[in-house]
């Protein structure tokens, strides 16, 4: 299982360090290494929520997600999305911002870091929609129930989340943007930036979330649909057929998918340039890291550690909404990728902790459930 599932990201790995020892020796070696183990840590909280979407999908998206969806993930945001950044903030074609990231790596990395406060302030709304919106969910299952329950009652108000999105957008644009970092230790006022880019997040966040959700209801009731057809088609002896509609919401759910994990990256290909500002040693690094993302998320889909391990699910999204605020933050202050990804790992970790504990109680109950049946019967 274990093989089958990593089988490709062990090869790319072997591949991807082979070909860091070509082409810049051990040292080479050593920040592929390193990035690819940033990009896990930074990233583990995307599988778990990718686990809990792709698990509503069949065995085919699963597939389609693992081989045409590493391709946009590795190629699309950890190879061509700092490349676009140059050519948009730098007014460049992208063959001269290609050329300028090969010839001019100094250059390359002074755009990219005054592209920050527009890459975090759009990431950093998308991802704290997704926060605000499972937070304010009533659950039967909660996790810090003494958060989570009232929380949930306040999510009965419309719109909530997303006003209270843009209220934090309008704060981060008043103080972080006023200030906001630039290279060579220098601060500039990127307020207007920073709205629009947040807005722009936002207005992404709600067309691709709502198409998401529309058709994943659409999904539902098609498999309803689908169950009764084949129960007609039993009957009457006839062969079964299948809905379309599944697969266009199967479709719009991968694309969802794809669109997550690119605000996910936005952390790691800005904290990558803090390493290296080598497009060729980035790109094999985060490629690395992101194999591993894809196929840990296929593996907990698999496995059903979703299922088993309940509040996982809460713990990445918590993880999430501490990432919103440190993009955000990170407008005007840099914090240190340490700090970034072990935030998400303790939050995670502790998450799977409190799942263990309460598998425990669980089973224990069964148990002196089963010693009392027991002892009845035998009376």
């Amino acid at each position: 299982m274990v093989l089958k599932t990593f089988g490709w990201s062990f090869a790319v790995t072997a591949l991807g360090l082979v070909a860091a020892i070509l082409f810049g020796g051990w040292t080479a070696f050593g920040i592929v290494a390193i990035l690819s183990i940033l990009e896990i840590s930074l990233s583990f909280d995307n599988a778990v929520v990718n686990a809990g979407i792709l698990k509503k999908m069949n065995a085919f998206w699963q597939k389609i997600f693992l081989t045409i969806g590493i391709l946009i993930a590795v190629f699309g945001m950890r190879l061509v999305f700092p490349v676009v950044i140059v050519a948009v903030s730098a007014q460049l074609g992208p063959i001269e911002a290609v050329d300028l990231a090969l010839s001019d790596k100094d250059r390359y990395q002074e755009l990219v870091t005054d592209a920050h406060p527009a890459i975090a302030a759009f990431g950093g709304m998308f991802l704290l929609m997704i926060f605000l919106d499972f937070i304010f969910e009533d659950r039967d299952i909660k996790w810090l129930g003494w958060l989570e329950r009232p929380l949930a009652k306040l999510g009965k108000v419309d719109m909530l989340s997303v006003c209270i999105a843009l209220v934090i957008l309008l704060i981060s644009a008043m103080t972080f943007a006023t200030h906001a970092h630039q290279h060579g230790g220098t601060h500039v006022d990127k307020a207007e930036t920073v709205l629009l880019s947040g807005i722009a997040g936002l207005i992404t966040y709600m067309i691709v979330g709502g198409l998401s959700g529309y058709f994943e209801d659409k999904l539902e009731e098609e498999e309803e649909h689908e169950h009764e057809e084949e129960e007609k088609a039993a009957r009457e002896g006839k062969p079964r057929t299948v809905v379309a509609m599944a697969g266009k919401a199967a479709f719009f759910m991968f694309l969802y998918l794809e669109v997550l994990d690119a605000s996910f990256s936005f952390d790691g290909v800005i904290g990558a340039f803090a390493i290296t500002n080598d497009i060729v040693l980035m790109a094999l690094g985060l490629g690395i890291g992101a194999m591993y993302v894809r196929s840990l998320t296929v593996y907990l889909v698999r496995q059903g550690t979703l299922d088993e391990y309940v509040y996982l699910e809460h713990g990445a999204h918590y993880a999430i909404g501490a990432l919103a605020l440190i993009l955000l933050v990170t407008i005007q202050y840099e914090i240190p990728e340490l700090i970034t990804g072990s935030i998400g790992v303790i939050l995670i970790g502790a998450s799977f902790w409190s799942s263990v504990r309460r598998n425990k109680r669980l089973a224990a109950a069964e148990g002196n459930a089963g010693d009392k049946t027991e002892v009845t019967s035998g009376v």
